[in-house]
């Protein structure tokens, strides 16, 4: 059984292999966002702070393309899905951080959701195949291919720097706070 802190997130376990420990720390940060962009409108959605154009709206999509990027295309070898499979990223780098602005919050939601369950799937399948040295199914052009510790802690570096944002965008919003 997890256990859940006070927002509803599950807590990492203290003295877990390191597979549970990583997942753990993932999900925790997963859910962090989620409390952090919950009940929000599409105003608090765009909603930014400072000179900053990051929106919590930008990063729930930003973070659905970096869960479909890092965990079906490069650990599992597939290929891009809707609605990024259409997107010209050298003539916008940051589609997703933009785009997101033309999006309801439950569109948002939806994507980041739909991105999280995927990859909870091939990342549970993963682990049924190997461990976690086995390497991703596609590498980086210089030849080199991260394995699927790499790409879980890289995970969670990720969303950790941008939990880090979210912290202040709400803040700004509604003077939510909390860790």
């Amino acid at each position: 059984m997890t256990d859940l802190d006070e927002h509803g997130r599950p807590e990492p376990p203290v003295a877990a292999d390191e597979t549970a420990t990583l997942l753990g720390f993932l999900d925790f940060h997963r859910a962090t966002l989620a409390w952090k962009c919950s009940g929000l409108d599409a105003a608090g959605l765009r909603a930014t702070v400072g000179v900053s154009p990051i929106t919590l709206g930008g990063m729930l999509k930003h973070l659905a393309y970096v869960e479909t990027h890092w965990f079906a295309r490069f650990l599992s070898g597939r290929d891009c899905e809707a609605p990024w499979d259409t997107v010209d990223w050298k003539a916008d780098p940051d589609w997703d951080w933009h785009s997101a602005a033309d999006d309801t919050p439950e569109q948002l939601f939806a994507l980041w959701q739909d991105a999280v369950d995927r990859s909870r799937a091939l990342v549970g399948q993963a682990l049924t195949d190997g461990d976690l040295a086995q390497p991703a199914r596609r590498g980086w052009r210089d030849g080199r291919t991260p394995n699927l510790r790499w790409i879980l802690v890289h995970m969670i570096e990720e969303y950790a720097r941008h939990n880090g944002h979210a912290d202040l965008i709400r803040e700004s919003v509604d003077g939510l706070t909390g860790e």
